[in-house]
């Protein structure tokens, strides 16, 4: 053991850090409300690190740890789960791959062997790799082919970053799909799946020495891997105004908007990661509840939109955006609705939001870090993502002290930076007269499959 720190959450609450000779970061946190467990494995790979060619590796291979190991058959590792009467499953974004159970607490151990036995022994053989890329090519044709709304947002995001990894989907394009071979796999495999580039967290009903114990039999025999630093892959400043419009068969019409963003990860300094305190909150005011600006302004008061939503990620690991999403109402066009969009910032950059409003928005904020305290799973994510990201640990704890500080004239100063029509992405689907298939449908009613 290399390193050890503490911090405390909560009066009911322990958490504690470690580092083990291999490398492998090990974040647990003691909740004995209920006598259940969370086990996650957090690999730092997902599509922002992958190059052109091999996109939706990661991915695919998330698919692949299921396909067994020199002491499992595939499939096995779920069947022993749901023996246990447990959960399980798996997930990649651009910055990380992830690995959970839930389980009894009595299981803990059972689940540490089985996934610290697939970080280094899976088994990639050329028959499973060829039926699971049918099932990702379904998955991709799910996702993206059949669903105009996602098939724009993907365009938009390739449009509003160019020479960033942030260009790419996390499922990957269809023909980096197409070609990717079994030695790909394997070598993505070897090259990140390693005790020294992964984070293991502990949720639940447990004893901080027990689970480093066991992560030592379990983990501890795992090699490291020399993993080389990705250079820095920093997103190139937008000049002017992008525009994209596409037609798809859709029932009514998507507008999406975005500027870039800071994050904490990417802020440069100190004033601006501020700024990201102040971004987080403006976003708030705009979606936060019923009584955003967005539902009472554009859904309620005017009527122009059928929906809209705002997103921003303080914690991505690059630099992010800012985005803006719509669906106008009968007898309102994008371009309608994007002009009031850009009016309501107009607002907030003339004048300093007021003080109730701030207070109000930072009491649901605040409401919200106590519900997601509630769940295990939820504490889990949340230190997790930190860790996998490079941000420390006890951001949870800053987090709402740097909220508090913030001023309405900070949000107004970040709404003027940031938030310029003639630097924004704009993309528009417009209905092509076809008639939406089921698979559209959902995606109307299941926002955020992107």
């Amino acid at each position: 053991m290399l390193a050890c720190g503490f911090f405390s959450l909560s009066a009911q609450a322990k958490l504690s850090e470690f580092t083990l000779q291999n490398g492998l970061k090990i974040v647990v946190k003691e909740d004995h409300r209920a006598p259940v467990v969370v086990h996650q494995v957090w690999y730092r790979v997902g599509s922002n690190y992958e190059p052109n060619g091999i996109t939706g590796i990661s991915h695919m291979l998330e698919h692949m740890m299921f396909k067994g190991t020199a002491k499992l058959k595939p499939g096995e590792f779920s069947k022993l789960v749901a023996r246990m009467g447990g959960e399980e499953n798996a997930f990649t974004t651009n910055d990380y791959t992830v690995y959970y159970q839930v389980v009894g607490k009595q299981h803990l151990e059972d689940v540490m062997r089985l996934e610290a036995d697939r970080m280094r022994n899976l088994q990639l053989d050329a028959k499973e790799f060829a039926t699971e890329r049918q099932v990702v090519t379904e998955e991709w044709r799910w996702r993206v082919q059949d669903r105009p709304e996602s098939k724009l947002y993907q365009a938009f995001k390739a449009m509003a970053f160019v020479n960033s990894p942030e260009h790419h989907p996390v499922i990957g394009w269809k023909s980096d799909i197409d070609s990717w071979s079994l030695d790909d796999l394997k070598s993505w495999y070897q090259r990140w799946y390693a005790p020294n580039n992964a984070t293991l967290v502990v949720v639940g009903d447990v004893d901080t020495d027990h689970v480093l114990n066991l992560a030592k039999r379990y983990y501890g025999p795992a090699k490291a891997e020399s993993i080389e630093e990705l250079k820095p892959q920093v997103e190139q400043a937008q000049l002017g105004e992008r525009r994209l419009k596409m037609k798809g068969a859709t029932q009514l019409p998507n507008l999406l908007i975005g500027v870039h963003v800071p994050t904490l990860k990417s802020a440069e300094n100190a004033q601006q990661r501020q700024e990201v305190y102040a971004l987080s909150l403006l976003n708030d005011l705009i979606d936060g509840d019923d009584s955003s600006i967005l539902t009472k302004e554009l859904v309620r008061k005017q009527k122009s939109v059928v929906s809209a939503s705002s997103y921003y990620d303080p914690t991505e690991k690059l630099s992010s955006l800012f985005t803006f999403e719509a669906t106008p109402s009968s007898g309102f066009s994008s371009e309608e609705v994007e002009k009031r969009f850009w009016e309501m910032i107009k607002q907030l950059q003339d004048k300093p939001v007021s003080e109730a409003a701030l207070q109000r928005v930072m009491a649901q904020t605040e409401a919200n870090y106590v519900y997601r305290q509630d769940s295990m799973r939820g504490q889990a994510m949340l230190l997790g993502s930190l860790v996998s990201v490079g941000l420390p640990l006890d951001t949870i704890d800053h987090w709402l002290l740097n909220l508090r500080k913030v001023t309405p004239q900070q949000i107004q100063a970040v709404a003027k930076k940031y938030f310029d029509p003639e630097k924004a992405t704009v993309a528009i689907l417009l209905p092509n007269g076809e008639k939406p298939t089921s698979a559209q449908q959902m995606s109307l009613q299941t926002k955020g499959v992107h």
